[in-house]
């Protein structure tokens, strides 16, 4: 007899937050432009908007590389700070907040939410379910928090893991771990959403979560890695929760 499913965590990028096809490195450029302009605004000191670009860019560059080598995350808020007093800046909690989220603010444009998502997450929580997120980002949770929150989507998702804060990235199971600690879920009571195969499926799976492979146009069909369900938008997720619950 399986577990009733009483909790989803979610995936945050392409799974609850659809993203275009976007160039990174206009995306990037147009972050450092707003960026560079506000400090200009605070009297900030900084170098000529190439040379600012360009160090920022080397400096996430390598702490990406890094942190795949590692297998740990980067916090890119730490990341700015660092670099800024490089340059001489002296900003406050309030302005370095606000200077990360320029930088994201550009992405933040490009991202769209499904149709119905909100009546969605409402039914869930009606329905008593808890619901999370695990995300691997080094987006500051500062900046994700606003985001969903412009979005209404904050209020849903108490339990917010950002690799950014706990270090682990998926498919760590310790980054899965915390996240089932976080929402007093056992593994096999909690499905997870995501879009990526590898760090989604695969790590739900070694964790014992109920793994849902979210794959709109059926891209990973052939893949090695096997969800347990597969649903082509999050409209479906009612479906499977109940077909689970049965045993089906």
């Amino acid at each position: 007899m399986v577990d009733r499913i009483k909790g989803i965590l979610f995936d945050l990028g392409d799974t609850v937050l659809d993203f275009a096809p976007v160039d990174i490195r206009v995306m990037f450029e147009a972050g450092a432009k707003l960026a560079y302009e506000y400090l200009q605004g605070l009297d900030q000191p900084v170098p000529s908007f190439a040379k600012f670009h360009r160090k920022q860019l080397w400096a996430i560059r390598w702490s990406y590389l890094k942190s795949r080598i590692t297998r740990r995350e980067f916090n890119s808020l730490e990341l700015i700070g660092r670099v800024g007093k490089s340059m001489g800046h002296n900003l406050n909690d309030e302005q370095m907040a606000h200077l990360a989220w320029l930088w994201y603010e550009p992405l933040s444009r490009c991202a769209t939410v499904e149709t119905g998502l909100l009546d969605l997450l409402q039914g869930f929580r009606d329905d008593g379910l808890t619901l999370g997120l695990v995300s691997n980002t080094f987006v500051p949770a500062e900046v994700l928090d606003k985001h969903l929150r412009q979005e209404g989507l904050l209020e849903f998702f108490p339990v917010r893991v950002y690799s950014c804060q706990v270090r682990y990235r998926k498919p760590s199971a310790e980054v899965f771990r915390i996240a089932l600690e976080r929402t007093g879920l056992e593994p096999s009571q909690a499905l997870f959403v995501g879009d990526s195969p590898q760090a989604d499926i695969d790590g739900a799976n070694r964790a014992g979560l109920v793994s849902v492979l979210k794959d709109p146009k059926g891209r990973h069909d052939g893949i090695r890695i096997k969800p347990a369900y597969r649903i082509r938008q999050l409209s479906q997720l009612p479906g499977i929760v109940a077909r689970h619950n049965r045993g089906d």
